[in-house]
């Protein structure tokens, strides 16, 4: 529709009005549009009926705009005057069309009580409100969009239906109602917000059990791990709009300490339970990658929100292992125990013959869609977990404390940093990532960098390595001498 055709009706109340509507028709035309009007159009000599007739019903005129004042409305409704014949002639077509886009009343003035004068014919539909000088701006680009067919919400594609929907044994981990009555009590600030949130962790972890893969069947096992944590989508969808309840409404460091509990009681799913004698190693894969994901879209999350804080009581506190069994050590570990390499997904690359360099990278970017978290986001949380891991490695010379970031697979083409990085040339974001890495200053950064890339180290993907320095802002982050 290049240049619509469109009518205004309107009643001539008083000079101003007259002038309110010419103003009107003139800045439609100067957004494009082919107007109609009877100061323009109506020429002397010329019916009036049969011009107002023909507006109307004429199919070339894709859109006819009733303005609506006290007067239109008494007129309309009293059939008085070339307004009663245009209402006439209107109403009828408004009753008789089956699509009803044709018409739209624009309300120049309300009553005492704040209501639309409106004829009768027009009162049940919706219309386009231009009495109020504040909202104008606004409510005219919506006229704008209604003559042009370009409505603000347009209705998605349908989408194929979930896969975890189609099986009728789908897993429930009954946390619904604890789950709606948390986010209350954090949103409303409720004196039970705090058991509340402790009682929904307890039966999210408690029903994760539900969860666990029976290796018993001839079915390859990857199949069951893909429809596992497929199955489990609304859940993490669940835990993380409650990561953002908590750093929207709740941000302080008893509820990070409750995020660091959580995680720090649903670690032990990653390994044989007590009652299981015979296993394979890749039997808890499912858990291994629903924490992994779960922790990183808690990170992401909190740096949404800038909750930096949390972020670095999560990743800086150590988390005590409850399935340890080595009386050398007392039973402390890192978040990076929370992430592990999954035999099972790799067995289903070779199986499949899919030459994927990373299949559980590809997951972890196919799902990010619904969860209100940007993929480059994730991302971001990735980069921060990895670096902060190296720091730890360096630090203790300890290779079991490097957490690889599966995500960055799809940032070797990246020419931009992320975005808490670009921000950290100023001072203020230049010490919130500081206080993350528990480092002094931008010199202690680049010194293990630098380690990090000399002890080639650096995450590479089927050859290519990422762009550690470009992706950090190194040589532009904040520094005072």
């Amino acid at each position: 529709m290049d240049n619509p055709k469109l009518f205004i009706s309107y009643s001539w109340s008083n000079p101003e009005h007259e002038e309110w509507v010419l103003q009107l028709a003139e800045e439609l035309v100067e957004n494009g549009i082919d107007v109609k009007l009877d100061k323009w159009d109506l020429k002397e000599g010329h019916d009036a009926y049969v011009f107002m007739e023909s507006m109307v019903t004429d199919k070339n005129i894709q859109k006819v705009i009733v303005v609506c004042d006290k007067i239109y409305a008494e007129k309309a409704d009293k059939r008085s005057g070339g307004v009663g014949t245009e209402a006439q002639i209107i109403s009828q077509k408004v009753y008789e069309q089956v699509d009803q886009n044709k018409f739209v009343a624009v309300i120049k003035e309300k009553d005492e009580d704040n209501k639309p004068y409106t004829p009768t014919f027009f009162k049940s539909r919706i219309y386009i409100d231009l009495s109020d000088n504040d909202t104008y701006v606004k409510n005219f680009e919506q006229l704008l969009r209604w003559v042009y067919d370009k409505p603000v919400y347009v209705k998605p594609q349908i989408g194929k239906k979930p896969s975890f929907l189609s099986d009728d044994n789908h897993i429930s981990l009954g946390t619904n109602s604890i789950f709606k009555r948390t986010i209350d009590a954090l949103k409303n600030g409720k004196s039970y917000a705090d058991g509340s949130l402790n009682e929904y962790f307890s039966i999210f972890i408690e029903n994760l059990e539900k969860f666990r893969i029976n290796n018993d069947s001839d079915e390859n096992f990857d199949e069951k791990v893909i429809k596992n944590i497929e199955e489990f989508i609304p859940y993490r969808n669940e835990i993380i709009e409650l990561f953002f309840t908590i750093a929207q409404y709740s941000n302080d460091k008893k509820s990070y300490l409750k995020i660091h509990e959580f995680f720090e009681n649903i670690f032990p799913y990653t390994d044989r339970p007590e009652h299981i004698k015979q296993y394979h190693s890749f039997d808890f894969d499912n858990y291994k990658f629903i924490i992994q994901e779960l922790f990183l879209y808690a990170i992401a999350s909190l740096l949404k929100y800038e909750c930096f804080e949390g972020v670095s009581l999560l990743i800086n506190q150590e988390y005590y292992n409850h399935l340890s069994t080595n009386h050398n050590n007392d039973g402390m570990i890192t978040f990076s125990e929370f992430r592990n390499y999954l035999y099972s997904l790799q067995n289903r690359n070779e199986r499949l013959k899919l030459n994927r360099i990373s299949l559980k990278s590809d997951l972890l970017k196919d799902r990010v869609e619904g969860t209100g978290v940007r993929f480059e986001q994730l991302m971001q949380a990735d980069l921060i977990l990895y670096l902060k891991s190296m720091i730890n490695k360096i630090r203790k010379n300890d290779f079991s404390l490097q957490w690889y970031p599966d995500t960055l697979l799809y940032s070797t083409n990246r020419d931009r940093p992320f975005e808490l990085f670009a921000r950290a040339k100023n001072e203020d974001y230049m010490q919130k990532l500081t206080k993350i890495f528990e480092v002094d200053s931008k010199k202690d950064i680049v010194k293990f960098v630098d380690l990090i890339i000399e002890g080639n180290n650096v995450p590479t993907y089927d050859y290519y390595p990422i762009s550690l320095k470009r992706l950090m802002n190194l040589d532009n982050l904040y520094y005072k001498e």
